[in-house]
């Protein structure tokens, strides 16, 4: 029996790098990402949120302003004052100390769209599935797996969203590779949403792509982001904290 309150000590943030559509496919990019971001609450309330709030103030003067990586790299926007080298160095020199200082779990799925079989295989439910099962076994490993854990993510759209919930049912209900019941609660939230956790896993996402499409080039974000995935007991990142399909 599930307690009204039986919530667990975390909270999972998601972002996606990439079109999941395998319609067409971004020969520059032809990669999907998802990435979970995994906070403990109190570390979240406590750090996460007042240092990105405290960022904010800094450069803009209000916190009114939603980080996204898309637009900090093109200087669109309010980021357009950013057009100054060194102004733009020194910003993005911050926000990586931040990420580097705050204590969470990173785990993702790489699909790279142009190696799948067959145009039947759905880029983000496949990333989707990877995600929570190794999302639950970190839970399991702090002895959380029996408390509601919520899963927020972005809307992208009213059919999008109906076809996300109904994946995230079906694996949660034990289509799995456990075949286990996992206790995640989906929460969509709106994209303008001012989430401190959403911002995070927006700024990592396309980074962890990179690290996959191009390894050869430098990719400062990700040397930051690499100590953040989630391990499996033998200290392995690879089919624990990131999984590359195919």
């Amino acid at each position: 029996m599930i307690l009204e309150n039986n919530f667990s000590d975390y909270i999972v943030y998601v972002d996606e790098s990439g079109e999941h559509s395998l319609d067409s496919i971004n020969q520059e990019y032809p990669i999907f990402v998802l990435a979970f971001c995994i906070f403990h609450k109190q570390n979240y309330t406590q750090s996460a949120v007042i240092k990105l709030k405290d960022f904010k103030f800094k450069h803009f003067g209000h916190d009114m302003v939603v980080l996204h990586e898309n637009e900090i790299r093109r200087d669109k926007g309010i980021f357009k004052t950013l057009r100054s080298k060194s102004k733009k160095d020194a910003f993005i020199k911050e926000l990586t100390k931040i990420i580097e200082e705050e204590d969470f779990i990173v785990i993702a799925t790489v699909i790279k769209k142009d190696k799948l079989n067959s145009k039947l295989n759905n880029p983000y439910d496949i990333a989707l599935t990877y995600c929570l099962e190794r999302a639950y076994r970190f839970l399991k490993s702090k002895n959380q797996e029996k408390k509601i854990t919520h899963i927020i993510v972005e809307q992208r759209g009213r059919k999008e969203d109906d076809e996300l919930e109904l994946e995230f049912r079906r694996v949660c209900d034990g289509q799995n590779y456990g075949r286990e019941s996992m206790l995640f609660e989906i929460v969509m939230a709106n994209k303008m949403s001012n989430s401190a956790g959403l911002q995070l896993a927006d700024l990592i996402a396309r980074p962890i792509g990179l690290s996959v499409l191009k390894p050869e080039q430098e990719n400062r974000a990700f040397e930051v982001i690499k100590g953040k995935f989630h391990k499996n007991s033998f200290g392995k990142v690879d089919g624990a904290g990131l999984k590359v399909y195919p």
